[in-house]
């Protein structure tokens, strides 16, 4: 079994008044480990990682391996577009304790292939931790391509990739590239998640988890045991929550999802506003549907 696998959680980062809300963080943690979640990953996109301040980035993720406690692992987001401090961000989550780093491609400065390997390499040699690769073209422009991943499959601490291309062919490309056997595929996706499983996958990276991790979790072990119809099955299900998620920009959705289920409040930093009435509503309708509230 891989250590990250299943329903892990793309975590995102309680405010108040400006602040985090370290209270609603570690009751958020408390709950994601109740409700079936089998990883953590703090600090990513969704945990509004370029608008933290370092200190913010750091504390977040020793809350998050604090109150895990080894329950659950924790991935911490550590990526940047800037080398020196990615390194930095590795780290310091080293020294937290957490159990693995997910690390985001060169986004704004766009580097070609041999850039993207150079960067995961200078990552790889200053930490001691395993390193999944967030491979999403649609927010970093760069796309790693199957024989770059192939190439950083070969350092032995790049242990996985988030996929979030939309791509289905990439991991059947990519694992006819890589043939580690502890090498682990993640969708990035919620809505791929189990054609990603199909295709050689063992998990998703999930925003709709902050709303529904059990749902999210009963899909993945479905998947686990081979049982593909019910997983279809409750995969047609979740679509339209999974859809509702990034209706407006995200975490917008997920935090007012998060909220009306007492976890913490609606408030997001900008640049990302708050819902519209409009997708509120949506959202509260579409969780009452399912029974979340």
């Amino acid at each position: 079994m891989h250590k990250f696998h299943g329903s892990l959680v793309a975590l995102i980062t309680p405010f108040r008044n400006g602040k985090v809300d370290e209270a609603a963080l570690e009751k958020m943690i408390e709950w994601h480990v109740k409700e079936g979640t089998n990883g953590l990953v703090p600090v990513g996109t969704t945990g509004e990682c370029p608008t933290l301040t370092a200190e913010e980035h750091v504390r977040v993720i020793r809350i998050a391996v604090e109150v895990a406690n080894g329950r659950i692992p924790v991935m911490a987001g550590a990526g940047s577009n800037n080398t020196v401090e990615a390194i930095h961000y590795s780290q310091e989550a080293e020294q937290a304790g957490a159990d693995g780093l997910l690390h985001v491609a060169g986004y704004y400065n766009r580097p070609n292939q041999e850039g993207l390997y150079a960067h995961f390499k200078a990552l790889h040699d200053e930490t001691s931790l395993p390193i999944f690769v967030y491979n999403i073209p649609g927010r970093a422009v760069v796309n790693i391509q199957p024989e770059t991943l192939a190439r950083m499959a070969e350092l032995p601490r790049i242990a996985g990739i988030k996929d979030a291309t939309g791509n289905l062919a990439r991991p059947w490309l990519e694992r006819m590239l890589i043939k580690r056997e502890d090498f682990t595929w993640l969708s990035g996706e919620d809505g791929t998640q189990v054609a990603y499983n199909v295709s050689g996958g063992c998990g998703v990276i999930s925003v709709t988890a902050n709303v529904a991790p059990r749902l999210v979790s009963e899909v993945q072990s479905l998947c686990a045991r081979g049982e593909w119809d019910q997983a279809r099955e409750r995969q047609d299900n979740l679509m339209r929550l999974h859809g509702l998620m990034f209706k407006e920009p995200s975490p917008a959705g997920a935090k007012y999802a998060a909220s009306l289920l007492g976890l913490c409040t609606e408030e997001v930093r900008l640049p990302i506003l708050p819902l519209t009435d409009g997708v509120k509503a949506e959202i509260k309708a579409e969780m009452q549907r399912l029974g979340l509230i």
